[in-house]
């Protein structure tokens, strides 16, 4: 039996948490009862009796719940960096001049680095902690971390990125004598990347440093014959390219955007004409056209033109978007912005002029506000791989400086943007690349207030405007002045309306939860004290989908299993017990996250006994002694047991000597031990009858 297609086609076991569940799981919103024969379904898919052949479960109550899925790496984490994410960082990394005082000082156990905006520090900071600890030995710190009373755990290189004015206060030379004393204790380092003009107490000088940026010209050459190495330039394409970094046009490019930042835009340009012979004049135009200044400029020459403000507003808000979209979105902001300045539909037209019916192109318009359709592609965020003709600015930087001038500089501007926002439907992709882009700006607004405009979206009864702002709240977080803004913001809706608890879950599932997993999993707990009938299920999958984010690394496992074991000891038909339930049964029956749900790692029992045995065999303690998940655990320890590969994997005599020891006060666990035990003595008999 397959169910009809459909936008969604995601599994969704949500089995009975009152009984034992039957083989096939019910979905989410079903209310069933074999007893009486009979199934009453409020939405989805509910089945009774055995099913033959194919089964396609389709989650219908989801086609209008829709949402990309994609999770989102974060660049600032409170915890251990992957060891890839440190390489990445050091790519094509130069030493600064500074540097080599900072090795020395780091001997000290502590560096205080000051820096300017952009100049590299951080960089630098993980090169040197790499140095020391390799480059899976660095662990972040909260910027508002008290490193008065802070103490390291391990012998690691920490990072501390930001510090706050009020903490740099609250620092001396004896607590950081103390602090240093502590960390050549446990054989760790740590480095405090601070604003070149942040005021310390005056007896801290002799863990300062001062941070001082790399040449830009040898950090572009630099990337460029890595570039090279990697064989994706020839030798004939790197000596051009060099030869053109050396040329008077680049070299005084550099000396006025002296940055690495800018190195790097301008070595990534050289590196595209050298492999597509496009000319170089171009990459020079590519960069001016993304500075502040061109930004204020393209804002006041288009002032007086609601067309073009509302274009320019959509591909800022929405950059690599189709071009339906930027035009649903220019079409519907534009009213917003008054009636256009110049006048149109005139009943007669001048004389010796016709009427301009048309009204100019879509290509003319954008290529007035120095916009572009690239190519046309296949829709890489949706199944049915539709063709979509991305518009993005011409010039690097344009999308993020001109939002962010459009939004913060002028009255009224943010009421038109989310107005215009508000009127389009969902279109993959679309609350991903709003999220990012309304994030960063966000990032840099001031007032207690800034971020209360979220409020509308994050309320909303779609999903997609939800996930806008869970996107849009793990890029400002990646920012160490304003994280602990958002800090509280989550904590506050963890504890509000069911809508705004599913927001927190839907952030949790991303840079946020990512960068933070044990806080994450605390707003989690938090999230599942209680919620609205209504919004259960919509509840279940949020949490769901934050769990199955915090998965797709293997440093948040324990954590999170640990975490379902404590929610499946809560009393039944919590919400926390129901989603233990949930996690329990499909890690047994197939895998967690199932089958078709989004996720890059996915948890079976098999896996969870194999990598993590302490908390797979207390998992499978309390699944059997629990009457709601007894049958998919016995199911699932069958399959283990069945299979030799995956008996010999999870030292499955082990698991069964420890669910001996344990068995004394768990009925569930005796009734599985005599049941095997029944099973192998009536194996035994028909082999020995045979």
């Amino acid at each position: 039996m397959n169910a009809g297609p459909g936008p969604a086609a995601e599994p969704d076991v949500q089995p009975n948490t009152d009984q034992p569940a039957p083989s096939v799981g019910l979905g989410a919103g079903q209310h069933s009862s074999l007893r009486e024969g009979n199934q009453r379904v409020d939405n989805g898919v509910a089945l009774m009796g055995n099913v033959g052949g194919d089964f396609t479960y389709l989650n219908i109550s989801a086609w209008t719940d829709e949402a990309t899925e994609r999770i989102l790496k974060p660049r600032l984490r409170e915890g251990p960096y992957p060891a890839e994410e440190v390489r990445g960082r050091l790519y094509g990394f130069v030493e600064p001049p500074s540097y080599a005082r900072c090795r020395k000082a780091l001997d000290s156990r502590i560096v205080l680095l000051r820096a300017r905006v952009g100049t590299g520090a951080r960089t630098a900071a993980f090169a040197l902690l790499a140095e020391r600890h390799g480059e899976g030995g660095v662990t972040g710190l909260d910027a508002m971390a008290d490193l008065s009373v802070w103490r390291p755990k391990a012998g690691r290189g920490y990072l501390l990125q930001g510090l706050p004015a009020a903490s740099a206060r609250s620092l001396d030379g004896v607590r950081l004598a103390g602090l240093a004393e502590a960390l050549q204790g446990a054989g760790a380092h740590l480095i405090v990347t601070m604003a070149q003009d942040a005021r310390l107490p005056s007896d801290t000088s002799r863990w300062e440093e001062v941070h001082a940026a790399p040449g830009p010209h040898e950090v572009a050459e630099r990337r460029l014959r890595l570039v090279a190495a990697e064989g994706r330039l020839d030798s004939s394409q790197l000596e051009s390219a060099l030869g053109h970094l050396a040329s008077p046009e680049f070299t005084e490019y550099l000396s006025t955007h002296p940055l690495p930042g800018d190195a790097v835009d301008l070595s990534d340009g050289l590196r595209h004409c050298a492999e597509t012979s496009a000319p170089t004049g171009s990459v020079l135009e590519e960069l001016l056209t993304g500075t502040e200044d061109a930004a204020r400029s393209a804002l006041a020459k288009a002032r007086h033109s609601a067309d073009a403000v509302s274009l320019m507003a959509a591909v800022a808000l929405l950059p690599g978007q189709d071009r339906t979209v930027i035009e649903q979105f220019a079409t519907a902001m534009r009213p917003l912005l008054g009636v256009r300045a110049t006048k149109t539909g005139q009943n007669e037209a001048p004389e010796e002029q016709s009427p301009d019916v048309l009204g100019p192109s879509f290509e003319d318009r954008l290529e007035a506000i120095g916009a572009r359709p690239l190519a046309p592609r296949s829709s890489p965020t949706d199944r049915y791989r539709y063709p979509v003709q991305p518009i993005v600015f011409s010039g690097r930087h344009r999308s993020v400086t001109l939002l962010r001038h459009l939004w913060l500089d002028f009255e009224g501007m943010p009421d038109a943007l989310w107005g215009a926002l508000e009127q389009l439907r969902y279109q993959p992709g679309l609350d991903v690349a709003a999220g990012e882009a309304i994030g960063r700006v966000l990032a840099h607004a001031t007032g207690p207030g800034a971020l209360t405009q979220l409020h509308r979206f994050a309320s909303s009864g779609d999903r997609w405007r939800r996930r806008l702002v869970a996107v849009a709240l793990g890029e400002i977080v990646q920012h160490p002045l304003v994280s602990g803004a958002v800090k509280e913001q989550m904590r506050r809706w963890s504890r509000s309306s069911a809508v705004l608890r599913c927001t927190v879950a839907e952030t949790c599932a991303g840079s946020y939860g990512l960068a933070r997993p044990a806080a994450a999993l605390k707003l989690l707990d938090t999230v599942l004290d209680g919620s609205s009938p209504e919004l259960d299920a919509k509840l279940r999958s949020a949490v769901s989908f934050a769990l199955g984010a915090l998965l797709t690394e293997e440093a948040n496992h324990i954590e999170v299993l640990e975490t379902v074991t404590r929610w499946l000891e809560a009393g039944r038909g919590t919400p926390r017990h129901t989603l233990a339930v949930h996690v329990i049964h499909s890690m047994s029956l197939s895998t967690f996250p199932q089958p078709g749900a989004p996720g890059a790692v996915r948890m079976s029992l098999a896996r969870t006994l194999e990598r993590h045995p302490a908390q797979g065999i207390a998992l499978v303690v309390l699944g059997l002694d629990d009457p709601a998940t007894y049958e998919a655990v016995a199911q699932g320890l069958g399959r283990v047991e069945a299979d030799p590969d995956m008996f010999q994997r999870t030292a499955f005599d082990l698991v069964v000597r420890e669910l001996s020891r344990t068995a004394r006060h768990r009925r569930g666990v005796i009734r599985f031990l005599l049941g095997r035990h029944r099973d192998h003595t009536n194996t035994s008999r028909r082999r020995s009858a045979s």
